[in-house]
């Protein structure tokens, strides 16, 4: 079973970027489509918010593009040539190939029981957990570089991953360290 089905792990927002390498002319671009939102001296870039895929990208006059609410990969690279295909249509030549990174995943989780928090604070380094301010335990993993929110509930988020398999990896190492040392407590079946 892979770690997706295993913890529901579902992709919440993906922040990626891309470099078209050519200047954008910003009140060009906004013209050319609804959706649009341009205040210069409010915010140094255009937002261009789509409803297919829901998600809403930042468009920057350097060439930099950032995509954030997508929840796939394919939504980012939809985004990205939505906004090449405006770009053009406002005359500025879009190289065919340009580079695009995954910033960061949002993922949600749920493990296979509930977590005692103390117990987690208690024998994890790298976790900070301070229950009158927050009813999470923020748990910093090293590899992969991600970090986790954990509550008691067994739900989990996951931020920093730069690849949905990473998030996979991610879970699956966390939900093994919590039963090791003991914080994980399986639910027992009601009858």
């Amino acid at each position: 079973m892979t770690a997706a089905k295993e913890f529901g792990i579902r992709v919440e927002n993906i922040v990626a970027s891309a470099a078209f390498g050519v200047a954008i002319p910003l009140e060009k671009v906004v013209s050319k489509l609804e959706g649009m939102e341009y205040e210069p001296e409010q915010f140094p870039g255009l937002v261009y918010r789509m409803k297919d895929p829901k998600a809403a990208a930042l468009i920057f006059g350097s060439g930099k593009v950032v995509c954030t609410g997508a929840r796939s990969i394919t939504d980012v690279n939809t985004v990205f040539k939505k906004v090449a295909d405006v770009v053009a249509r406002s005359g500025v030549k879009v190289p065919k190939d340009f580079k695009t990174q995954v910033e960061n995943i949002v993922a949600s989780a749920k493990l296979d029981g509930k977590l005692n928090l103390d117990t987690i604070a208690f024998n994890l380094e790298n976790s900070e957990y301070e229950p009158e301010q927050f009813p999470g335990l923020v748990y910093r993993m090293k590899d992969p570089k991600v970090a986790f929110l954990l509550f008691g509930s067994g739900k989990v988020v996951c931020t920093g991953a730069r690849s949905v398999k990473d998030v996979g990896i991610a879970v699956t190492k966390v939900s093994k360290k919590l039963k090791s040392i003991g914080a994980l407590v399986k639910q027992k079946p009601v009858k």
